[in-house]
């Protein structure tokens, strides 16, 4: 037990120090809709909050941690479902899959695996939405698990802002 927790945590700081630093823990650059509107691989996301109606919100105080799927987890759904949520009539089900990829708080990487580590391996973290995204360790890395048991992969990891943190995903989470 005591080698798995030792594994555990020697996995987890090799991951904070690979993760690049666009924004470290004691330098926010702005907020987090600011964040995302300035990288080149969240151009979807940074739609998708502007059609949901959800810039202000994300601007707002916080703190929040974003898990924030690249234009390429976007890429991945199946063909047509990101213009149909885009749809103005699909805005509460676009606003349902945004808020869950937002939890309230903010959760740096240590903070996750330190919650992971406590949890026995996993972490249940409520988001905005209302539902649960469990964090956990595979092959050293963070992911994110959805209700359905989709997998998000942290690509980056604490890009800290003024009202929260972003980790960026590789997939898109969807609530059940």
């Amino acid at each position: 037990m005591r080698v798995s927790r030792l594994l555990r945590q020697v996995a987890a700081a090799a991951l904070v120090m690979s993760i690049p630093s666009a924004g470290s823990a004691g330098s926010p650059k702005g907020n987090i809709v600011a964040a995302a509107q300035t990288s080149p691989d969240l151009k979807t996301l940074v739609a998708a909050v502007r059609a949901a109606k959800l810039v202000d919100t994300l601007a707002g105080k916080g703190p929040f941690t974003f898990f924030a799927p690249t234009d390429a987890a976007f890429a991945k759904l199946p063909a047509g479902t990101l213009s149909t949520l885009l749809k103005p009539e699909n805005r509460d089900q676009l606003t349902k899959i945004l808020t869950f990829h937002v939890v309230p708080g903010q959760y740096t990487a240590a903070t996750i695996l330190q919650l992971i580590n406590q949890g026995g391996g996993e972490a249940k973290l409520t988001t905005v939405e209302g539902s649960q995204l469990t964090a956990r360790l595979e092959d050293g890395k963070v992911v994110v698990v959805d209700e359905n048991g989709g997998v998000a992969t942290v690509i980056q990891a604490d890009l800290v802002q003024s009202n929260g943190v972003i980790h960026v995903t590789d997939a898109v989470s969807l609530p059940a």
